[in-house]
Order: structure tokens, then sequence, then C-alpha cells
């Protein structure tokens, strides 16, 4: 699936001040070059994905689902289904009743509670707790990337098209220009836009896809 850009040409033109429109084909290369970076550092696809399914492992009472924001509307249903490791069975769940919902995490249940359904796999297996495995089908993302996220990728961007080569100094005649950054593959990333970007970082100890 091939995600959008995180930020627009116009934006890039505009951020740099160019004069003349920039070429579409370098800037539109830079954009995408800066935003799978910035993906791949955060771990989020960041814009908006509708109805993306999943299988994850369960096996606990909190279910953290990998990408967020967690989007769920009528437009967007939540559809969660827990899997036996082993044959072809399948337990769909509802919200509020088998499970329930805090932000992109989903509590299957409190094992200290009268045993129901509400409280986990029904077939041999702890209470409390999701199946070995569960299927979840699920909205993510902004419809309107932040602002802070933007800037770092024209920031990045803008450094590709000035200095493709990634290079740390650069002289012209007599003037000289050294470039604060970091090399990552071919884009750059500076300590500020690691700061910028934590908040969006997935934690390492996400559940990811199985």
């Amino acid at each position: 699936m091939a995600l959008p850009l995180l930020a627009t040409v116009p934006d890039l033109e505009a951020a740099m001040q160019s004069p003349a429109p920039l070429n579409e084909a370098s800037a539109t290369l830079a954009l995408r070059r800066a935003s799978a970076r910035v993906r791949a550092y955060t771990g989020q696809t960041l814009s908006f994905v509708s109805g993306e399914t999943v299988e994850l492992g369960g096996g606990e009472r909190v279910l953290a689902l990998p990408q967020r924001p967690l989007v769920v509307d009528d437009a967007n249903p939540l559809t969660v289904v827990e899997l036996q490791v082993f044959g072809t069975t399948e337990v769909p769940l509802t919200e509020g009743t088998d499970f329930s919902r805090l932000g992109n995490e989903l509590t299957r249940g409190q094992p200290w509670y009268q045993p129901t359904r509400y409280m986990g796999w029904p077939w041999q297996a702890r209470l409390g707790v999701w199946a070995p495995k569960v299927r979840v089908t699920y909205s993510h993302g902004d419809e309107e990337i932040p602002d802070d996220v933007v800037d770092v990728v024209l920031d990045l961007a803008a450094t590709n098209l000035t200095n493709p080569q990634g290079l740390r100094s650069l002289t012209v005649g007599g003037e000289s220009a050294t470039y604060a950054v970091e090399t990552v593959g071919n884009a750059k990333l500076t300590r500020e836009h690691r700061a910028d970007l934590r908040r969006y970082r997935r934690p390492a100890f996400t559940v990811v896809p199985s």
C-alpha cells in the first residue's frame, strides 16, 4: 500500500522560499524519502489509513494496537476477532461487553470478576486475557498531518535538495558551509528532529503484527 507524502511540493517551495517552482520530480522524490525516514523512525504511518487488518499476538490482558491514533466512528468500525491457535475457530468480540478501549489499548477483562465471556478466551485458557492470536481491523492516523511532523519532513526534504550527497561540509569559491546533520541512508535527521518526533514514536514494547 502506497502511503501519501507527509508534506506537499507547494509546502516545500514555501519553506525553501523558492523564487521559482521546484523541479516536480526532484521535489517529490525528496519528500518521499523524507516521509519514509520519518515513518521508519517513528514506526507510524502518521497519515490516515482506513480499515487495515492485522493479526497480533495476545496472551495478556491489554492488547496495544501498533498504529496511533485509533479512529473509531460510524464510518470506521473497530472489528476484533480472537483466533484459536489450532483449527478454524473464530470468536468475534464486542466493545463494552467483551473488552474495553482506552486510546489504542484494548483490555480484555478483569481476572477477579465473575467468570464470563468478558473474562477472556473461553477454551482452556487463563481467564481475563486475550487469545494467543487476535485479528483486528481498524482505522488509524491523522487526516491532517501534525505541524511538527510536517516541519521535520520539509526540513529533511530541503536538506536533500540543497545537499543531495549528504556532505558534512561544502566549499564553493571562498564560501564554506557545515551541515549539522546525521546521515540516515540518503536523508538526514538532526537530534532536534528526533526530539520533535519522539512523542510519535512507537514504544519498543508495543505489540507488533505477527
